[in-house]
């Protein structure tokens, strides 16, 4: 999944400064940018334009590469550019950030907290256990825990993001599985995991009609609201209204009813710009104890962390605080043909090994996680076509070697004068083919 940064970049110009008339939208972009790149927004914020001479004498000599960097991204993000052999700062831009960052301006960008108590004590605790909660039912979804509550939301985004896909045979959301992508996912931090839904859902909602930049704005907004504070939903449009249903299945908001006045952001919402983490929670960092008898030992009482672990291990025994499993060739096998490679098992054992193990995994264990999946990759099929019938060794030698030195070969037979090359070389040695039939002609009508 890219980021929300890279995404930004593919915008036009107009699309861009329309983004930009929103102070909270500026705000989030100058927290995710490069440090070097905020340190020149800050210095253009109040000037608006400085010769580049000066610019370049902002940092030393042996940096100018950085800076040269930094300046190409502002003006990828239509930020600052040079014009005129001056440092200029999109205007739109300029306004926008000084208002959130001094005030005044559209005050509702950052959200308009309820002028009245909530009748239920909605508290910090309660926000994130719903949180958690919430993100976690996603995951479980993901890594194939049976589950009555399927939304609609969540069954499309999954399998529009590729973290999950249908056998070949199959249409029903049922049948939906995890991919290699999609296990890659649950090695991300729930950071990046937020917006890489948020991003795909962005996708989602230029496909129903919706305004891409009024969806980017409410997305940076939730980053810039307090958490704990309720907010009224009255000032938002319609199009972010029915984002607010949507984020709910994610843990990202909490509306206590459908027509509720107002919404309460999570910490998975306010954390998106922030560059602090989604979860403060750090017991399940290391709980992971692997043996040379390839038995995995997992300290944890979570269903989600013993359901991604099912994906590769076969379970033997479950109490009260710790679940055993062993790794087997069929579990391994079989998290193969979900897709999951075994550099990505290594790295999920090796990111949540407990502390009293070192990071480093038993050789033998690696060495046989890697043979099982190289049992699958003895065939490879590839499209080809099939060269044979040669009438002299001469002549097959000629052609396989032709075909050798342009790298078409996928695979040769000397004894029994056949090769197979790539579709693309099909066409080149169609080529030869003739230009050799021709010479051979004309060498006949010569004697």
């Amino acid at each position: 999944m890219s980021t929300i940064l890279e995404h930004i970049k593919t915008l036009d110009n107009n699309t861009l400064t329309r983004l930009y008339h929103q102070p909270a939208t500026c705000l989030a972009i100058l927290r995710l940018l490069q440090p070097l790149a905020k340190h020149i927004i800050m210095r253009l914020l109040f000037v608006g334009a400085v010769e580049m001479p000066v610019v370049l004498n902002w940092i030393f000599d042996t940096k100018q590469a950085s800076l040269a960097e930094a300046l190409l991204s502002l003006r990828n993000f239509n930020i600052a550019w040079d014009e005129n052999g001056s440092l200029i700062i999109n205007q739109v831009f300029q306004t926008n950030l000084k208002n959130a960052l001094v005030g005044g301006g559209n005050t509702s960008s950052f959200g308009l907290p309820t002028d009245s108590k909530d009748k239920k004590d909605i508290t910090l605790e309660y926000l994130d256990t719903y949180a958690k909660e919430s993100w976690e039912t996603v995951l479980h979804f993901l890594v194939g825990t049976p589950s009555e509550k399927r939304p609609t939301a969540v069954v499309t985004l999954m399998e529009g993001s590729g973290l999950m896909a249908k056998p070949a045979h199959s249409h029903r959301p049922e049948d939906l599985r995890i991919t290699n992508k999609g296990f890659q996912f649950l090695l991300q931090d729930v950071n990046e995991q937020v917006w890489g839904f948020l991003l795909q859902y962005l996708e989602m909602s230029e496909q129903l009609g919706m305004d891409p930049v009024d969806v980017l704005n409410f997305f940076f907004q939730l980053g810039s609201l307090e958490f704990g504070q309720d907010y009224s939903v009255d000032v938002l449009t319609d199009t972010q209204k029915q984002m607010l249903e949507d984020l709910k299945h994610f843990g990202l908001v909490y509306q206590r009813r459908k027509k509720s006045s107002r919404f309460y952001p999570t910490r998975l919402a306010t954390s998106l710009t922030s560059g602090v983490a989604a979860s403060g929670d750090t017991g399940d960092a290391g709980y992971i104890i692997v043996e040379t008898n390839f038995k995995v030992y997992a300290y944890t009482t979570s269903p989600l962390q013993i359901a991604v672990l099912s994906l590769f291990l076969t379970l033997k025994a479950r109490f009260a605080n710790m679940v055993i499993g062993i790794l087997t060739r069929d579990s391994v096998r079989e998290a193969y043909n979900n897709g999951i490679s075994s550099d990505q098992i290594k790295q999920f054992l090796t990111n949540h090994a407990h502390p009293e193990m070192k990071k480093e995994l038993p050789p033998t264990v690696v060495d046989q996680i890697k043979l099982w999946e190289s049992e699958r990759k003895r065939a490879v099929a590839a499209p080809a076509v099939l060269y044979q019938d040669f009438p002299r060794s001469l002549e097959y030698l000629e052609a396989v070697g032709f075909a050798r030195e342009l790298g078409y070969v996928l695979w040769s037979s000397d004894q029994k004068r056949m090769f197979a090359v790539t579709p693309e070389g099909h066409v080149r040695m169609k080529e030869y083919m003739i230009r050799k039939k021709q010479q051979q002609q004309q060498q006949q009508q010569a004697v």
